[in-house]
């Protein structure tokens, strides 16, 4: 069953409406920190801790933590082995790439990183990327598509053949409604940044997503981080118009 709380539904909401000084403005009235903190958090922005999938031991082989618990380390990565594996975690970051979190502990347990994701083809997301001088924001040149970008993939997880992660995630990621069937990506971008990499997922229009679906559950695996994060249709809105 695809069913959430009405509890729930209200306290996704009043995390960030409280102190949404850019709800109330025309776009044109914002300020940059209005932008700064649309992106930030809001309803189309989720600050997410993902889930490390259990891999090959020749990419992310097992280990033994100092209690014994198994974990999965990434050569190179700076994740050694141990330690449970996170959840959610808090806030949005202003620069979501920057994050100190995507390193270990300095007594070696395991860290995952934190990670960003934006409902990119929303017009207010794109709107204060504009406003906030966001250089490492995508640019969107195809409206027939919905646009979810991760922010935070740790620079060791994406180095390689960037059609062939693309490829993976494209067959790895959909979006989820209630009694309904699954939208797919149509493509997946990875887009090298000077602050670290952005992955782009385009999700066809076609597909429409309407306010009556309450709520969207984007699910997608990146290298070996797996990411499951909901979005709340009533909630995006802006000026009386719901916005994706």
């Amino acid at each position: 069953m695809f069913l959430v709380p009405l509890a729930m539904l209200a306290a996704a909401a009043v995390a960030w409406a409280e102190d949404a000084a850019w709800k109330d403005k025309q776009v044109s009235e914002w300020s940059e920190d209005d932008a700064k903190q649309l992106l930030a958090d809001s309803p189309w922005v989720k600050s997410v801790m993902p889930t490390m999938t259990r891999g090959s031991q020749s990419s992310s082989g097992p280990g033994y933590g100092r209690n014994g618990n198994v974990g999965f380390g990434i050569p190179g990565l700076g994740f050694p082995g141990g330690g449970g594996m996170g959840r959610r975690g808090g806030m949005g970051q202003q620069n979501p790439n920057n994050n100190p979190n995507n390193y270990p502990n300095n007594d070696g347990n395991q860290k995952l990183p934190t990670l960003t994701l934006r409902w990119e083809s929303a017009m207010p997301v794109r709107e204060a990327e504009l406003k906030a001088r966001d250089v490492n924001a995508p640019t969107l040149e195809d409206e027939g598509h919905y646009a979810i970008a991760v922010y935070g993939v740790p620079v060791t997880m994406t180095n390689g053949d960037s059609k062939k992660l693309a490829d993976e995630c494209k067959k790895n990621a959909a979006l989820k409604r209630e009694d309904k069937k699954d939208i797919k990506p149509t493509s997946v971008q990875v887009l090298r940044r000077e602050d670290g990499p952005v992955i782009v997922f385009l999700f066809p229009r076609t597909k429409e997503i309407t306010k009556d679906d309450r709520r969207i559950e984007f699910d997608a695996q990146i290298n070996k981080l797996s990411v499951t994060e909901s979005f709340y249709l009533e909630d995006m809105t802006f000026q009386g118009k719901t916005e994706l």
